[in-house]
């Protein structure tokens, strides 16, 4: 057995594969059930737009903790998950890069993405470039909520801290970016939030 495997990617993989399959089996099933009434019910729409919101969020949680490889991630399927995951959320999202990109580096885009989602929590806007291998997430808000302790960890503290599960991204990024080769940078002002890696 190779001791450097990841497990907890491998685990976060596992799950979002299972869970897509029957996620996929409930829309389809929803959507027949609309075809036999003559309009949809409250109800229905209700279930339909829950059913979306999972199924956004497993495809986003499956490269951002799922196991990265050399495959690429083309434009379409980022810009889908994207625009999906926060269809409903005063937080939108641009990603900028026209080609397909190696799914290390998206993964260390969406976890950058979580990570500024954080300090969002009224709304804004967060813009991805990737460039020669370097990518750049822009955050704007009128009014930013930053946890200090938190980005304190992706500047470089060592000082220990007892992680959330909502906030395990703050704990993977830097450990990802050191282990592609990346120097992760962050810039802060009173209305924007820059990632740099």
């Amino acid at each position: 057995m190779n001791h450097n495997t990841d497990f907890a990617a491998l685990i976060g993989s596992r799950i979002c594969h299972d869970l897509i399959s029957p996620i996929g089996a409930i829309n389809n099933g929803l959507e027949l059930m609309e075809m036999s009434l003559q309009s949809p019910t409250q109800e229905m729409d209700l279930i339909a737009e829950s059913v979306a919101n999972a199924s956004a969020r497993i495809r986003f949680f499956r490269i951002a903790f799922g196991s990265a490889d050399t495959q690429m991630v083309g434009r379409s399927e980022v810009v889908s998950i994207l625009k999906d995951s926060y269809a409903s959320s005063r937080l939108s999202v641009v990603w900028a890069p026209e080609d397909g990109q190696p799914r290390r580096l998206v993964r260390l885009a969406l976890l950058a993405t979580l990570c500024m989602e954080t300090a969002m929590p009224y709304g804004g806007r967060i813009e991805i470039s990737i460039t020669d291998g370097q990518i750049s997430l822009t955050g704007h808000a009128d009014k930013l909520n930053l946890d200090e302790t938190l980005w304190s960890m992706l500047e470089g503290s060592m000082e220990k801290y007892d992680l959330r599960p909502a906030q395990v991204q703050f704990g993977l990024l830097p450990t990802h970016a050191a282990s592609e080769g990346h120097t992760l940078k962050v810039e802060r002002t009173e209305n924007a939030l820059c990632i740099t890696l």
